[in-house]
């Protein structure tokens, strides 16, 4: 069978695609995990922002696929019945096929007979996908595939969820990266590539879809298969490497293994990005982060969360952010930031403001801290994901302002406080971030001059769009400019301009 396998071109605020864009390794472990004699193109619609249209069009006439699987996150949701809509018009008969974070957690949202998909994919898709393609192919009954819901006349059957996989025992095979059909992956000019050494996380933080999607539970590859699938990264290119686990430090002894596994590879010579949390790197970095910089671990996603007590109890987040200190809890931030530094790693910092009691002084402490301690921030507002606690706990409080979840990006206000509105919570964010970006700059041009040097000025555009010569001289008002940055978003996110089929504000 022929399959294409597409990822959404709408990108994160804090990612924009002048400096990165990163591929979706979920396509590519999928395209890794199905029976060889199939054709698998994976297409990260990311790389043509420009030109999506066109490049469906392309990919779908040279390749007349029987098979097309569309990954998307909330967010994306609109585009994504967009590409659909446009895939059938050009191949009626194709068989359509969705998964992702936002299918597997409001697969209602995908089940309108307007919109046109035939399956859906709930959690891990390597086996599940791979069955599919099995039971389509031998004209087999779907109803004993796990994880699956799929269309049966006008409705939809929904088999019962299927467990993780056991990564150590090889349930999910390598990666298959030759299946990629674009280039031009890069992180601050430099080839990057994502890889994945573990799945899952024990912890229940309200705002997360990870638990939701496969529960609590922490499952690991075998080192020397993450070692082979760096290298096979780095033969096709990569000089920057992204660990996507959901939660690297939950086992930090096997962590400090895989470190000392890349030196002995001599695979060291690559930058690494990770996420981590903060009170594994406060209580162990003494030992862990010399290895870690030794290793190439270059930018490290501290999940800071929030540095106010009540907030991390809100969130569900204070038990990976704090220990213990006498009879008292402290938080592990600033503790974590400092060791990293010592070691000369940069700290991209991820906070959340705008939680339900919060007013102006509790967005100024994080604010504050942020830009005291952070070297990058990816400063957040709570998002009210398709079944997560938190979103229980707006709904029930009224605080959910907008249900059109193309917002919902995280960077989009979409809740209120008791205290303050959407916009009021954003506008404090935007005001303060951008110069915290640009604080940045000397560090990313020491290490990669000739890429700040071409780039500078559409990152700088990026950073500030909204700003002008009138609001740099004090003739307009800061919030004049953020109303004229919002437009400019919106604008922004309108490259799709063939129609939806059905509403995107269905309720998350």
């Amino acid at each position: 069978m022929r399959v294409l396998l597409l990822s959404m071109p709408d990108s994160f605020e804090h990612t924009p695609t002048v400096a990165i864009r990163m591929p979706t390794g979920a396509l590519s472990s999928l395209a890794g995990n199905v029976d060889p004699h199939h054709t698998v193109a994976i297409a990260d619609l990311v790389l043509v922002q420009r030109s999506v249209r066109t490049t469906i069009e392309r990919l779908v006439r040279e390749m007349r696929p029987d098979v097309v699987g569309l990954s998307a996150m909330t967010f994306q949701r609109g585009t994504a019945r967009r590409v659909i809509a446009l895939v059938r018009a050009l191949e009626p008969d194709v068989y359509i096929v969705v998964g992702g974070y936002d299918p597997s957690l409001a697969p209602e949202a995908w089940t309108h007979p307007a919109l046109g998909v035939d399956a859906i994919v709930r959690g891990e898709g390597d086996v599940t996908f791979r069955e599919l393609l099995r039971a389509l192919e031998t004209r087999q009954p779907l109803s004993g595939i796990a994880g699956l819901w799929y269309r049966d006349g006008d409705g939809f059957r929904r088999n019962p969820p299927r467990r993780p996989a056991a990564l150590d025992r090889g349930e999910v095979r390598p990666p298959n990266r030759a299946a990629r059909v674009l280039g031009g992956y890069t992180m601050l000019g430099r080839t990057v590539d994502v890889v994945e050494t573990s799945r899952g996380c024990t912890f229940d933080c309200s705002f997360c879809s990870i638990i939701e999607m496969r529960g609590r539970n922490f499952h690991r590859f075998p080192i020397a298969r993450v070692i082979d699938d760096i290298a096979d990264a780095r033969a096709r290119g990569a000089r920057a490497v992204f660990f996507v686990d959901d939660n690297i430090t939950l086992d930090v002894p096997r962590f400090e293994a895989l470190c000392r596994a890349i030196i002995d590879a001599r695979l060291h010579t690559i930058d690494y990005l990770v996420q981590a949390m903060t009170a594994s790197i406060a209580s162990h970095g003494a030992t862990l982060a010399p290895l870690m910089r030794r290793a190439g671990f270059r930018y490290v996603f501290l999940g800071i969360e929030n540095v106010l007590d009540e907030d991390l109890v809100f969130l569900k987040a204070r038990a990976k952010n704090s220990r213990w200190r006498g009879e008292a809890r402290v938080n592990t931030a600033a503790a974590a930031i400092d060791v990293l530094h010592r070691h000369g790693m940069f700290v991209v910092g991820g906070l959340i403001v705008g939680n339900p009691d919060d007013g102006p002084e509790a967005v100024a402490a994080n604010l504050a801290f942020a830009r005291r301690f952070v070297d990058w921030p990816y400063i957040q507002h709570p998002t009210p994901y398709p079944g997560t606690p938190m979103t229980r706990d707006f709904e029930e409080r009224n605080l959910i302002v907008t249900r059109r979840v193309e917002e919902y990006d995280g960077t989009t206000a979409v809740t209120r406080t008791s205290r303050l509105s959407p916009e009021e919570v954003e506008f404090l964010r935007w005001k303060a971030e951008r110069w915290m970006k640009v604080r940045h700059m000397p560090a990313a041009f020491r290490h990669d001059p000739l890429f700040v040097l071409q780039h500078a000025p559409e990152m700088l555009a990026h950073t500030f769009r909204g700003t002008t010569w009138r609001s740099l001289i004090g003739l307009e008002t800061s919030r004049d400019a953020f109303a004229r940055y919002r437009r400019l978003r919106h604008e922004e996110r309108a490259y799709l301009d063939w129609p939806d089929p059905i509403s995107s504000e269905t309720p998350a």
